[in-house]
């Protein structure tokens, strides 16, 4: 199965994160299928590729929680069942 989740990157302490595609049985920082977006939890920034995600969700993928919250409030999910 693949999942939309996090990858951790960046200093310690100063901690950013990509939003990737990844198999499920893959590890947090291994080599993904395809990288969605970023996400930084000290300013809050988002950056996302909207029409990937949208792709990646029709084919099946499944977001972790975290993943999930920061696509319902880009509202992405509205796109996704238009």
């Amino acid at each position: 199965m693949i999942k939309l989740r996090l990858k951790r990157y960046g200093k310690k302490r100063e901690v950013s994160y990509r939003i990737v595609a990844m198999h499920s049985t893959t590890r947090r920082d291994g080599r993904p299928l395809e990288e969605l977006g970023f996400y930084n939890p000290r300013t809050d920034e988002v950056r996302l590729k909207v029409d990937a995600i949208v792709k990646r969700l029709q084919e099946g993928a499944q977001p972790t929680e975290t993943v999930r919250s920061i696509l319902r409030k880009a509202n992405v999910f509205e796109q996704v069942n238009a």
